[in-house]
C-alpha cells in the first residue's frame, strides 16, 4: 500500500508540477492560466494529450514539437519532475497527513515562484495573495505549537527582508520581502530565519562559483527563487535536526 501511494503521489507531483508551470509562465504576463489551451509558442498549434504527458512526453518527442520541430525549453520537464520528487519526499517524511499537506504546499508555493523568477525575473503578487488565504487557513486547521508563531515569523521574514532591501537599496526585490513574510506565516520564526540565512548560502555559493567559470558576471542580477527554494526547503524538511545539532555543539 505504501508504494501504491507513493507511485502515486509521485503522479500527482508530475501533472501539479506541469499546471504549475503554466501559472508561473502566463500570471506575470497578466495571462488567464485557462485560456488558451496549451500550444506551441513557435507554430501555435493546440497540444494534445499525447504532448502533454508530464515528463514522459519530452523524452518521447525528443524535447521538439511534434509539428515544427522547435526545440522545447527543457525547464518544463525539470520542474515536472522536481515538482513529482519533492511531492514523494513530502510524503515520505510526513508523520501525519497535516505535516504532508504543508510540505505539498509549501512546494506548490515555491515551484510557482521559481518557474515565475526563472522566466522573468519576477515574484507576482497575485501568485502571493492566492496562497495567502490558503495559508492562513490552513494554519487555522492545523496551527502551529505555540499558534502566535505564525503571526512573529510573517513579522520576522517581512522586517528582515525589509531590511535588507533598505540598506542594499534594491538589492533585495520586493517580492522577495513579501514572499518571506508569507513563508514566516507558515512556517514560523525558526524556520524563515533559517531558510533566509541557507538561502543566502546557497546563492552565494553558486553565485562565486558560476561567476568563477564565467557564466555570469559581477553585479549580474540572477534570480534568486532557485536558492530561495533550497535554502526553504532544507529549512522545512531538515531545520530542526540543523538547530538541535547546532545547539549541542554549543553545549
Amino acid at each position: 500500500m505504501h508504494t501504491i501511494f507513493s507511485i502515486y503521489f509521485l503522479i500527482l507531483g508530475f501533472i501539479l508540477g506541469s499546471f504549475y508551470n503554466v501559472v508561473g509562465l502566463r500570471v506575470p504576463e497578466g495571462q488567464s492560466i485557462i485560456t488558451p489551451p496549451s500550444h506551441c509558442p513557435s507554430c501555435g498549434r493546440r497540444l494534445t494529450i499525447r504532448d502533454l504527458v508530464p515528463v514522459f512526453s519530452y523524452i518521447f518527442l525528443k524535447g521538439k514539437c511534434r509539428t515544427c520541430g522547435s526545440k522545447i525549453s527543457p525547464v518544463y520537464p525539470i520542474i515536472e519532475l522536481t515538482t513529482g520528487l519533492l511531492f514523494l519526499f513530502s510524503f515520505l517524511r510526513a508523520t501525519s497527513v497535516g505535516a504532508m499537506l504543508a510540505g505539498w504546499l509549501l512546494i506548490s508555493l515555491l515551484i510557482i515562484v521559481l518557474v515565475s523568477d526563472l522566466a522573468k525575473m519576477i515574484i507576482p503578487d497575485k501568485v502571493l495573495l492566492w496562497f495567502l488565504p490558503i495559508f492562513i487557513l490552513f494554519r487555522v486547521i492545523v496551527p502551529l505549537q505555540p499558534w502566535w508563531d505564525s503571526l512573529l515569523g510573517a513579522a520576522s521574514g517581512f522586517l528582515l527582508l525589509a531590511a535588507i532591501a533598505l540598506i542594499s537599496r534594491g538589492g533585495m526585490g520586493g517580492g522577495d520581502v513579501k514572499l518571506f513574510a508569507l513563508i514566516g506565516l507558515f512556517t514560523g520564526t525558526k524556520i524563515v530565519l533559517l531558510g533566509f540565512m541557507l538561502s543566502a548560502f546557497f546563492g552565494a555559493f553558486f553565485g562565486i562559483i558560476a561567476m568563477m567559470l564565467g557564466l555570469v558576471k559581477r553585479r549580474q542580477p540572477i534570480p534568486f527563487a532557485p536558492f530561495i527554494m533550497l535554502g526553504v526547503l532544507t529549512a522545512y524538511f531538515f531545520g530542526e535536526q540543523m538547530i538541535s545539532f547546532y545547539l549541542s555543539l554549543l553545549y
